[in-house]
């Protein structure tokens, strides 16, 4: 059996929740679609060392409110708010409505793949050695409460003429089981020699109960 389906995928609805929580009539629903990717990519671009985890879209009414799950929320917000009151301007201008931007701080960015892996690409981007920093990562997960953790780096590794891959797993990662926490994310990087991929799965605790909208949903059915 393969294991081929994203492992966050497979738990909306059941311990995780959408990025992107609104409903739409089919008229309307590729331009909010396109409205949410240009929000994410512009966030992104605007705040590239504020290591951002993941930017969360709710629409109500004609409000848009956007949420920030960021490891450096100062540097999200500045002094006296100045940064956040810029960047919720500039997207008003980008969506011609109402924006109200939330931010929640990461705790532990030892346990969020995004930053896991974004961590490395930038350690590789530096020429360190890919052994040292994927170990280090693991070691940082595993300290900061992890229960598993696996990192699948692919291309050509260190300037190597041939692409090949590498797996560094410690722990336990149940991707078949459902109430288990599993975070992931692909990173990219691009170098002077190709792209480098780096999977990240970090798996940080069972999960037993379930969320609202799939108690609703089981309500509904049955």
């Amino acid at each position: 059996m393969g294991q081929k389906v994203n492992p966050i995928g497979l738990r909306l609805g059941y311990i995780r929740g959408w990025e992107s929580d609104w409903f739409s009539p089919k008229k309307t629903f590729a331009e909010k679609l396109l409205e949410d990717k240009n929000l994410r990519d512009y966030i992104y671009a605007r705040l590239p060392k504020a290591e951002l985890s993941k930017v969360v879209i709710e629409r109500i009414l004609k409000k848009t409110i956007v949420t920030l799950h960021t490891a450096r929320p100062g540097m999200v917000i500045g002094k006296g708010g100045v940064e956040i009151e810029k960047l919720r301007e500039e997207l008003k201008k980008i969506t011609k409505k109402d924006i109200q931007i939330n931010v929640f701080e990461i705790r532990k960015p030892e346990l969020e793949a995004k930053l896991v892996g974004d961590n490395i690409a930038r350690q590789l981007s530096a020429r360190a050695s890919h052994r040292k920093v994927i170990k280090q990562a693991i070691t940082l997960a595993l300290r900061n409460g992890a229960k598993g953790i696996k990192i699948r780096i692919a291309g050509r590794i260190g300037g190597a003429e041939m692409a090949r891959k590498e797996i560094y797993k410690e722990g336990r990662i149940p991707l078949h089981t459902l109430r288990s926490d599993i975070d992931y994310h692909i990173t990219e990087l691009e170098t002077s020699y190709g792209k480098i991929g780096i999977k990240v799965w970090i798996f940080r605790k069972e999960i037993y109960k379930t969320t609202n909208l799939s108690l609703n949903y089981v309500q509904k059915k049955f």
